[in-house]
């Protein structure tokens, strides 16, 4: 049996754990999809904006899309008409999902084993296409049809109308799963998601770049 080390906050205490899908469960690499959708070529109009207000741009329409406020042709057609070759739908949605490296077979086996001992969740920024991907890479690769076939209860934002790091969207899962915060752990490899959960009385872990999630379990 695998419980959690005693580097982790309140870990006496946790009998829940949510765990962050992509950084945590599913290895990424951003570069992947930059490089993609720059291979697209030129934009249709000349864009004189910096790189920082490019990318202001671009969390806007993914934070839209995430929290389901527009659909995935929507989105398409987003990317799509910023080029002066558009590109097609199957070319943007394997440029989107290309960030998308996979999830090592050695969290899987983890993840069977710590949800004998703890009521596992997941709760991740997430998007239909990247949904459809990575539902499919887990059927292929390991026979789950979904991701509620390994955790007690799967949340992804753009199903929720909610992204973290909104309270509501935690709140919304403690309430939801009837959690207690002080016997809940969160994981995540980013800051701010992890800073919203403690306002909320959740254990939390922030993961470090490079830390890879079975390290936080020792055997019993």
């Amino acid at each position: 049996m695998l419980i959690l080390n005693s580097k982790i906050p309140g870990h006496s205490s946790v009998k829940n754990i949510i765990f962050d899908f992509g950084g945590v469960i599913c290895d990424l690499e951003i570069q992947r999809s930059v490089d993609k959708f720059k291979a697209f070529g030129k934009p249709k109009t000349e864009d004189t904006a910096s790189q920082e207000e490019k990318d202001q741009r671009f969390e806007h329409l993914v934070s839209t899309y995430e929290t389901g406020l527009i659909t995935s042709q929507q989105f398409r057609n987003e990317i799509r008409n910023y080029y002066l070759v558009p590109p097609s739908d199957q070319a943007i949605d394997d440029a989107w999902n290309a960030l998308l490296v996979g999830i090592p077979e050695t969290r899987i086996g983890l993840l069977e084993n710590i949800r004998k001992s703890y009521r596992i969740f997941l709760l991740s920024n997430s998007n239909d296409i990247h949904y459809l991907n990575f539902c499919e890479s887990l059927r292929q690769v390991y026979g789950y049809q979904d991701f509620n076939a390994i955790f007690e209860n799967a949340y992804f934002s753009y199903r929720l109308h909610m992204r973290k790091p909104d309270p509501l969207i935690f709140k919304w899962v403690l309430d939801t799963s009837k959690l207690i915060p002080s016997e809940t752990l969160f994981i995540d490899d980013t800051l701010i998601n992890v800073q919203a959960a403690i306002e909320l009385g959740i254990n939390v872990y922030h993961l470090p770049e490079g830390e890879d999630i079975t390290s936080l379990f020792i055997k019993q």
